[in-house]
């Protein structure tokens, strides 16, 4: 099956890029450790939060995201989320299934483009109706 996780990895930090780099690297060894394919891994950078998120007795007002597109079972994606969770650095962390069947996830990439103008028109659109 296809999953892919989103994470908020904390700022604030000078060498947060590592922090990224350490964690994704963690995750891909559970991953091919237990049979299963890494895709993809996109780095989007640090960006405010929507609203502070309070963890390991810390406010966290923005976060470094990545997002890592996988293929393992289900019980590895479950690994996976505890793993990553526990981690003291991880601010969030969520796992979305995109997949299971072959047709379904047979042209899916392993980048995930940011998609600023369209998210900026969808933005514009929204204000306009209210």
């Amino acid at each position: 099956m296809l999953y892919e996780m989103i994470a908020i990895v904390r700022v604030g930090r000078p060498h947060t890029t590592n922090e990224v780099k350490d964690i994704a690297r963690t995750a891909g060894a559970l991953i091919l450790a237990h049979g299963g394919v890494v895709r993809g891994l996109t780095n989007w950078g640090p960006f405010l939060l929507i609203k502070p998120i309070r963890k390991n007795q810390a406010r966290h007002d923005s976060g470094h995201h990545f997002i890592l597109r996988f293929d393992a079972s289900p019980s590895v994606q479950e690994l996976v989320k505890k793993t990553v969770s526990v981690d003291p650095r991880m601010v969030r962390c969520g796992i979305v299934k995109m997949g299971g069947r072959l047709k379904d996830i047979v042209n899916a990439k392993g980048v995930v483009e940011w998609q600023r103008k369209r998210r900026e028109r969808d933005l514009g659109n929204y204000m306009e109706n209210r």
